[in-house]
């Protein structure tokens, strides 16, 4: 092959390979948007399912957790109407928290009202065990069929103070101990969190 036709390659190779970089970069674009949106969609909606009253969810920083094990991701103060947290008191917090679980980290997010007492609880992302601890995230798995109670549900109505010890206050899911207990931490430190931040509010 003389010098030609290899210069001729090169070329044809290059813009092969531009071609190619510009598309993926297209792809990554568009779908890193979609993610994004979709993400943004389900926030939303685990917020509005933890407080259906509020109007409007605003980001709050100086919240910290009292678990260094739980981190504290995100926090919303939860508002009635439009305004700044600034200028009305907000009806509760919710907190996205994440700790780390038997296969991985899982992430959390609860809600406190400024009574003290926890709202709702939803499991957000976690990647234990399918038919184990997954059925922390599960609207069919039942601690207690009769009622109708999952094992999210259970935390909703529960007062900051409360233990949240797994085996007493707290039904585990069954042969999921590691699960139930990193669930049942994330809610307590995200309770404890929030509602220092609200008690420091009235000071």
């Amino acid at each position: 092959m003389n010098i030609k036709k290899m210069l001729k390659l090169g070329v044809v190779l290059a813009l092969f390979a531009t071609a190619a970089c510009v598309m993926l970069a297209f792809v990554y674009s568009f779908t890193t948007d979609i993610i994004e949106k979709n993400s943004q969609a389900a926030l939303n909606e685990a917020l509005k399912e933890l407080f259906p009253n509020a109007d409007n969810f605003i980001d709050i920083d100086a919240i910290t957790s009292p678990d260094p094990s739980v981190k504290i991701e995100t926090a919303f103060a939860a508002i009635i109407g439009n305004d700044n947290p600034e200028g009305i008191d907000p009806v509760g917090v919710a907190l996205t928290v994440s700790r780390a679980s038997y296969s991985g980290p899982i992430k959390t997010m609860v809600g406190v009202n400024t009574e003290g007492f926890i709202t709702g609880v939803k499991v957000l992302e976690h990647t234990d065990t399918p038919g184990l601890g997954a059925n922390a995230a599960s609207p069919s798995y039942f601690v207690d069929r009769a009622n109708g109670i999952t094992f999210y549900g259970q935390f909703a109505g529960k007062k900051v103070s409360d233990p949240f010890a797994v085996k007493d206050d707290i039904i585990i899911i069954t042969a999921s101990t590691v699960t139930s207990r990193a669930v049942s931490d994330s809610v307590k430190a995200a309770a404890l969190a929030a509602s220092t931040w609200l008690e420091g509010r009235s000071e």
